[in-house]
């Protein structure tokens, strides 16, 4: 029986995977995995929900164990899934993160996933469709669009109709998902969207420049915020650019970072906070992540994040986590 819909203010859209984390050593040698979910949507959700956000998560998910963990997780975490569809055919995706020689390496088994089912028709279920018209942001990213031909049309459809919500890309751009294809459905993507986040890395990649006036310009995205790592986030939009430095973190790990930065960012953005808030907000969501083993960790507390949203600009950098 569907679960009941609830008050959502934000709609996650996107694939959501097991990761089993192994201990130290090449994979042949690892005997036993540490199981958490990831997935840069289910992320971002999570993030959302934490920050006090009323937030859901639609996607399919296999019929299966990992999925039903996948589910129990986010309701856990406060996110509302009563949109999510359940393949009973199709398994639920997964990666495994190999850990040696000081680095982290994913491996992805996501070729023929319940999520990389879905399709322009998945949003014409009652479902899906009740939360997408009560939503005031939904948030996708360029990894849905990029495991399947389908998956790919059906945020075309989304970012082509006309719509009420406002529309969040986050680039995540991975090579590997789109060899031998044509990255033109992203492009057209990010062009639809309201609010676009991207890495300057990855941009660097996939536009051959990570300049932000030069991103801008070729987006004709309202609101486009560009994250340059450990230095800084830009955000670029009608009324003209602000930029906030990055936190100094020791950090742990970096998977997550930027889902977590999303939900920051994006939670502000709904909560009508200044510019340069909004970014602080997207720097303190992700140095709690870098600094946490998992692909996502519990926000700074309420207090602390209020403290360092108002801090001075002097005060902001001299700010360590």
């Amino acid at each position: 029986m569907p679960e009941p819909l609830s008050e959502t203010a934000a709609i996650c859209l996107g694939e959501a995977m097991i990761m089993l984390a192994g201990g130290p050593g090449p994979l042949e040698d690892v005997e036993t995995f540490r199981r958490s979910v990831g997935g840069a949507e289910c992320n971002v959700a999570g993030g959302l929900a934490a920050l006090g956000v009323p937030t859901g998560w639609i996607s399919r998910l296999g019929d299966d164990g990992f999925g039903r963990h996948v589910l129990r997780d986010l309701r856990a975490r406060g996110v509302e899934v009563g949109g999510v569809e359940l393949d009973q055919t199709r398994p639920t995706a997964l990666y495994v993160k190999e850990s040696a020689d000081g680095r982290s390496r994913m491996h992805y088994y996501r070729t023929g996933s319940a999520a990389a089912a879905m399709s322009p028709e998945f949003l014409d279920r009652q479902q899906v469709r009740d939360r997408l018209m009560q939503a005031k942001l939904v948030h996708t990213t360029g990894i849905t669009a990029a495991i399947s031909t389908t998956s790919a049309d059906m945020l075309e459809r989304l970012a082509t109709e006309p719509r009420e919500f406002l529309l969040s890309v986050d680039l995540n751009w991975r090579p590997a998902l789109w060899r031998d294809r044509d990255p033109a459905p992203l492009w057209r993507l990010l062009k639809a969207a309201d609010i676009v986040l991207i890495g300057a890395d990855e941009a660097e990649v996939f536009a051959g420049t990570g300049d932000p006036d030069e991103l801008y310009e070729r987006l004709g995205t309202p609101v486009l915020v560009v994250k340059d790592d450990a230095h800084q986030a830009i955000v670029l939009e009608p009324g003209g650019r602000t930029a906030v430095p990055a936190l100094s973190v020791e950090v742990v790990e970096t998977v997550g970072a930027g889902d977590a930065f999303a939900a920051g960012f994006l939670a502000a953005t709904l909560q009508g906070l200044p510019m340069v808030q909004r970014l602080r907000l997207g720097h303190l969501n992700a140095a709690a992540v870098l600094t946490a083993p998992e692909d996502h960790a519990p926000p700074p507390a309420a207090a602390e994040r209020e403290r360092l949203l108002n801090a001075t600009d002097e005060e902001w950098a001299a700010t360590k986590v």
